[in-house]
Parts: C-alpha cells; structure tokens; sequence
C-alpha cells in the first residue's frame, strides 16, 4: 500500500449522522447494501419482517416529527471557545460548563463524548403554556442562536414555541426534545442512565419518545417526587404536589443504590474490637435461585470450632461442627459466596445454633464503612447479586419524598449561595440531585446536564466529591435565555440565565475549594469555507480565491482555533494543553489523557522541516498547522514522518 503524502483537512463540521448510521449498518448488516446504498427491502428482509404492504404499527408521531429527524441530522459548523474570565482555575480544573444552544453543542461535542458519560441529568421545560425559547432553525441553527446572543446583526424574529392550541404545544415540545435525546442516547456508556425531571403535563409523551428512542425495555422506571407537600395552585381541583423522575438506561446499567438513612444505620448494631459497627447477614443464599443445583460450587461444608468462635473450610478437630447450606424445608441450598471469597472472609464468618430449627447456621458481618467489608473472590463462584450490600445502599423506592429535597430547601440553598436574591423561582434542590448522582454515577464518572438551568447538577456533583472523596466529574450545558428587566436577577446585573448559572458553580467550586471548572461558549467557526460564487463570474471567483489564501476567519484567535481543532478530532475539554518551549514558531501540545489521544498544532504563517523534526514526531503521532504555512515538498516531507492534517 503507498504511504499516505497528501495532508488531511481537519473537519469543518461535527459529524454527519446520516453517514455514522449508514457506516454502522453497513459493519453490522453489509449484505443490505447494494451498489453501495441501503436496500430497505433487504434489511427487512434480514430482520425476518414482511416486505409487501405497509402495515399500521403502534408509535408515536406527530406534526413535524420529519423536521425533528432533519435538526438531529444536519451537522454543526460552530465551534466552542474558551471563557477564561468566567472560569475558575482553567488549568487545572475537571468540571466544564458551556453557554450554547444545547442542540449545537451536543452536537460538537459528540466526536469527543461518544460512550463517555455515566450519568445524564436534564430538567427541561415543562410545556406548561409559557415561551420555551430554542431556535430550532433547520436552515440556520447556528445564525438564530448567534442573533439572539447578539453576535452578529439582528435580522429575522426569534423562533419561539409559544402554543396557540393545545396540538401544536405537544407537537412543538416534542419536535424541541426528540434530536437532543437522540444525541443523548450516543453520549451513554453500555452502563450508564438518563435521569428527566418532568411534570404531568407532557409525562406520557414523554415516555412514547423515549421507548421509540431508548426502547421499552431500557425503561428503568417513572419514580414520583414529592417535593411540595403544601401543593402548588396550578391546575383545577388538584393542589400538584409532586413531579416525576422519568429514567432509562443503556444495556449494562446497574443502580448503586441510594445512601442508607438514619434508621437503615440504626440496623449496624453490632461493635468489634475496633469500635466499627456492623449487622449480621445470612451467608446462606435466600429467595430464588437458592438451590444446590443452582449453583453446584457454592454448596460446601463449613466447620465451626466452638472453643475458638472460629470458622475453617476444612475440619481442624473432632469436635468441629460441620455446617451445610440447607434450606427451610431441610433440602440442599447454597451459600451466597464461593469457597475463594469465603476463605479470604473466615474472620468475618460467625456460626449459631438454633433451638427452633435444630440446626446450625451461618452468618457474615456487613460492616457500616464499606471499605471494612468482605473481599472479593475470583471467577465465577462469587455471587454478584450481593454487591451492593457492601456499597451500603439501599434500592431505591418508587417514590421519593422527604424535606431536604422539597422546593422550599431548593430555595433555601439557592440563597446560601446568593443571599442578595430574595426570589422563590429556583425549586430543584441539590440533594435530590445527589440523590441521582449517587444512584447512578460511581467516583469517577462523567455526569452531563444539557439543560443546565441555575447550575443545580454542577453544585450537586462539587459538594457530593467534597463531601465524599470523589473525583466525579460535570459538564453543564446552558441556553443564554435573556432575563427580563423587570426580574429580580436583572437588578443584580445578570443579563441571561447562563451568567446565574456560571456564578453557582464557580461561587459552589470556591466554597468548596475544588479544582474549579472551564467555561466554554458556542460561537462561530474559525475555520473559512468556500461559500460558493453567486452570478459564476470571474470576479466573483477572483474574490473567493483571494478570501481563501488564509483557512481561517478573520480576526481568529490562536486559543480559539486550538479548541476547535481539539473538538473536531474528538478529544474532551478537560484536555491539557501545554507550550512546547518558548521559541517561535510557537507550538502547543493538546492531551487528552482520559483517552490516551492528542496533537501537537502550530499556527505560523510559515514552517521550516527543521522546526518541526526538532518535536520528534513518529508515524502515530499527529501533527496539525495551516495549509498556507506549507509548500509542496514540506507538506510531503511531513505526512512521510507524522499523521499531518491542516487547516
């Protein structure tokens, strides 16, 4: 095969998911395409589905929904720049939040978040009658966005979802939904979850969006939130007390739990020789399947020593008790672990007799600080059902209600933060959303809110790791909604509700003296692209040639460019950027580390093969500059020693 000499371009949009699916397909099911293009036929075919007819099937459809299928489809040309300013520690901070149209950003960052998140939170808009402001221009998202932020002229009205029937609000909200879950879904990792706060209002559509695009049988559960007991005064008849937390999951989802409450803590009477507090529970498996055949290997003696209080797996003495899983109705059952994880438990292992049963059993300690619980064994002996009883959790309940995460808490900690507000507006509170953080997201795992809001989730997930240990991590996504002058947050100089937002979470960061978080904004692409020639005529082409001697937007800004670059090749915003010594041509180096991926990048106007050999590049590492900065035989030198691809 001849060796590649030809520089790439780097992409100048996010990726085209007509042609990510089509790839898909085609690795999954290449005998549906014919002459390279999807044969529908064949693919019903294969999928052992009628071909003739067209049979009504259930599913939920609506005005618009083809245009929805277009928004999630047509690729974005924006980019995301840095706002330092609005940042704490940039550097070194884990946490990202973005002020963008969130379909555009979810948009641009998919290259490099594709499978990468655990836990997805959102609180959308409710459709309760009032404006919800998204400018989802299929012609021109990026433009509507950038006139309504004001960063470019005011031309065309604002494109509003404000009902005037009841048909068209459904409608609108779900045409606003569909491609952004769409998105999320692709954001997932095989075991991570989506968690939607949502009242009645559009609850069951709701639900047919997310069978159509998760699948019933992904469908967690649908918990109710009591979280206003005093009940709100918005429908007839009924005082609303509560919402919904509707949750769906990708194949490998498992719950952590929810943290065990006071009276669940209450249960870990027992104290050892250390002070530490445990329960004790059954090693005996109970509840089906509890059999011996079930599980042959966990079916096993056990020899207890009376004199010591001791356990063993082999008998010591004469006078050893022999101890055998035996179930209620005296047949062979099992224990909950194998012979590897109960040898390395014996210290743990507890024996008693009982009068009423004449028979003896077996017990192990569940101690209250999970990291004083039992080892693990190897292979398949272990009983995995019983994890969690060692992460001290609880399974959650299908309703939720308690004080710390009513509204009126939601306030109070909203005004711990920002004691000069006096408004009641902010009404989720950041426990109930540790609560979802904590059920769904280990330590480390990445946590995504694209409906941001006030920067609730953002707080939650800071004070969760100060408070824990935990290094988890939170991108929020936040529409720049204009705030009205008249309201509270105007006379505090806040100009949109992404500004409260940043404020939350950097004011919750430097409370908690965390590594802070980035700040990113949707803009405008610095990459140049060929506009096309309107009347063919020389001049117009002449013009166009002359704009195209430099790849870049006037007025760009080497940082800016950077990210982009970054983004388009797919690496995470909290990748680590660095300078590669002090010389000109400068030269950075982008990492992101979580992936084991980067690029070194020089934007000069000019490069020597001196400058760059200097780096050390080898045949895996890629390179990145200006298309304007290479002649013919530097270009060709380059793509011989490294992955070259310019702008």
């Amino acid at each position: 095969m001849p060796e590649q000499t030809q520089p790439e371009r780097i992409p100048d949009a996010s990726p085209d998911f007509r042609q990510e699916l089509l790839a898909q397909l085609r690795d999954v099911v290449p005998e549906a395409f014919a002459d390279g293009k999807l044969d529908l036929e064949r693919l019903r075919a294969l999928a052992c589905e009628a071909v003739e007819g067209s049979p009504e099937r259930y599913g939920l459809n609506w005005p618009g929904k083809r245009e929805a299928i277009a928004m999630l489809q047509a690729p974005s040309r924006a980019t995301l720049t840095p706002a330092e300013s609005e940042s704490v520690n940039f550097d070194g901070a884990r946490h990202v939040f973005i002020e963008g149209e969130n379909l555009e950003v979810l948009k641009l960052l998919y290259r490099s978040y594709f499978g990468r998140v655990k836990l997805i939170y959102i609180d959308p808009p409710y459709n309760t009658g009032k404006d919800f402001i998204y400018p989802d221009d299929f012609s021109d998202p990026l433009g509507a966005y950038l006139r309504m932020t004001g960063q470019v002229s005011q031309e065309g009205d604002l494109l509003t979802s404000k009902p005037d029937v009841q048909g068209r609000k459904h409608s609108a909200w779900l045409s606003m939904m569909y491609p952004r879950l769409s998105l999320a879904r692709q954001f997932l990792s095989d075991d991570g979850a989506i968690f939607i706060s949502i009242d009645g209002h559009e609850l069951q559509n709701l639900i047919l969006l997310m069978d159509e695009i998760f699948g019933e049988e992904n469908r967690v559960d649908v918990i109710s939130v009591v979280n206003n007991l005093k009940g709100r005064n918005d429908r007839d008849n009924v005082a609303t007390c509560h919402e919904y937390l509707v949750i769906y999951a990708r194949k490998d989802f498992s719950s952590r739990g929810l943290p065990l409450t006071d009276e669940q803590k209450a249960l870990y009477k027992e104290v050892d020789l250390r002070g530490e507090k445990y329960a004790l529970r059954d090693l005996r498996k109970r509840g089906r399947p509890d059999r011996r055949e079930d599980r042959p290997k966990m079916f096993f003696p056990v020899f207890y020593d009376a004199a010591t209080k001791t356990c063993s797996l082999e008998r010591r003495a004469p006078t050893d008790v022999e101890i055998e899983p035996k179930r209620g109705d005296g047949s062979d059952g099992r224990w909950r672990w194998g012979k590897q994880r109960v040898e390395k438990n014996l210290d743990l292992l507890h024996a008693k007799y009982s009068k009423k049963k004449d028979r003896w059993d077996v017990s192990h300690r569940v101690y209250l600080n999970p990291a004083l619980g039992p080892l693990n064994g190897d292979g398949e002996e272990e009983d995995d059902d019983d994890d969690a009883v060692y992460e001290r959790t609880s399974k959650s309940k299908s309703f939720w209600i308690g004080g710390e995460i009513s509204t009126d808490v939601a306030r109070r900690e909203f005004k711990k933060l920002f004691p000069e507000f006096t408004t009641d507006e902010y009404t989720k509170s950041p426990y109930f959303l540790q609560r979802v953080v904590q059920m769904a997201a280990g330590p480390s795992d990445l946590v995504l809110d694209f409906f941001a809001g006030t920067g609730t989730t953002g707080q939650a997930v800071i004070d969760l790791n100060t408070s824990t240990g935990a290094s988890r991590r939170f991108i929020g996504v936040q529409f720049p909604q204009p705030i009205d002058p008249e309201d509270e947050a105007a006379e505090q100089g806040y100009l949109n509700s992404s500004e409260i937002a940043f404020e939350r979470v950097r004011r919750a960061a430097g409370d908690a003296g965390v590594e802070g978080f980035r700040a990113f904004r949707l803009a405008a692409s610095n990459l140049r692209r060929w506009s096309g020639t309107p009347g063919q005529t020389a001049e117009a082409y002449e013009t166009q040639l002359e704009a195209f001697t430099d790849s870049l937007e006037p007025g760009w800004k080497p940082e800016h460019v950077l990210w982009e670059v970054a983004l388009r090749e797919g690496l995470a915003l909290s990748s680590r950027v660095e300078r590669i010594g002090d010389s000109e041509p400068a030269l950075f180096r982008v990492t992101d580390e979580g992936r084991g991926r980067g690029f070194t990048i020089c934007l000069a106007d000019s490069l020597t093969l001196d400058a760059v050999k200097a780096l050390g590049l080898t045949k895996g590492d890629l390179f990145v500059c200006r298309a304007t900065a290479l002649d013919d035989t530097l270009a060709a030198n380059l793509a011989l020693q490294c992955r070259l691809k310019v702008l």
